[in-house]
């Protein structure tokens, strides 16, 4: 897979990896809707410490598993500097949250791979109605100031799926490069996240509304 070509690259899955069953469930939904990156969390920074932390070394292999099964490459978080040689063995990128941007030993140590690494950024501001603010003008101004692919992440931007539709819209019509979108087969019941997830049938609704913008702006989507 190519991230920043022609084809737009999308990744998606759900928020936590739950089980193997669940990440295969979802897996092969979002793979034959179109998507050619699978997301998943193994390591989960959680705002509580009572709230579900993933399932670490466990949660890397089920996507292993799941990503060679399907021939897809995968994508999860590192937190620590201490896992970041575990986190490489499994995953194909990796990707570093907004909390960690200003971890610079921790941005240093994955530096030293030669794996990919997705950089989250998150702005926050005074508005409520959405859980952070999706910054959709700093997707043209960073492929200014920048060489490397953008990426829109309109799940955690808006935190409510019904929200997620029009963002990821807007994101590929200002200039992404592609989409990170979560998917659960069972939001409700979703160990975290899931009043952002979409169910595998919205994902795919979402897929072919976004063809015709892709081709607008001379991008290839399914």
């Amino acid at each position: 897979i190519t991230v920043g070509g022609k084809q737009l690259a999308v990744f998606a899955g759900p928020c936590a990896i739950e089980s193997q069953e669940q990440f295969t469930t979802v897996s092969k939904a979002v793979k034959a809707s179109g998507a050619n990156i699978l997301r998943g969390g193994a390591f989960k920074p959680r705002s509580s410490p009572y709230s579900f932390q993933g399932l670490e070394g466990d949660g890397l292999k089920i996507m292993y598993n799941s990503g060679q099964e399907l021939n897809m490459p995968i994508c999860t978080e590192v937190l620590d500097t201490r896992d970041v040689e575990l986190v490489a063995k499994y995953a194909d990128i990796m990707q570093i949250g907004a909390r960690n941007m200003q971890n610079f030993k921790l941005l240093r140590e994955v530096g030293k791979c030669d794996k990919p690494i997705l950089l989250k950024r998150g702005i926050r501001t005074y508005e409520t109605a959405t859980r952070n603010t999706f910054d959709i003008s700093a997707i043209p101004v960073s492929k200014e100031l920048s060489h490397l692919p953008i990426i829109a992440d309109p799940s955690h931007a808006t935190g409510t799926y019904k929200y997620v539709p029009a963002i990821a819209k807007g994101a590929i019509a200002a200039g992404a490069d592609g989409l990170m979108i979560e998917v659960h087969n069972c939001p409700e019941k979703a160990a975290s996240d899931g009043a952002q997830s979409l169910t595998p049938e919205k994902f795919d609704k979402l897929m072919k509304e976004l063809d015709p913008i892709a081709k607008a702006v001379n991008k290839i989507l399914l």
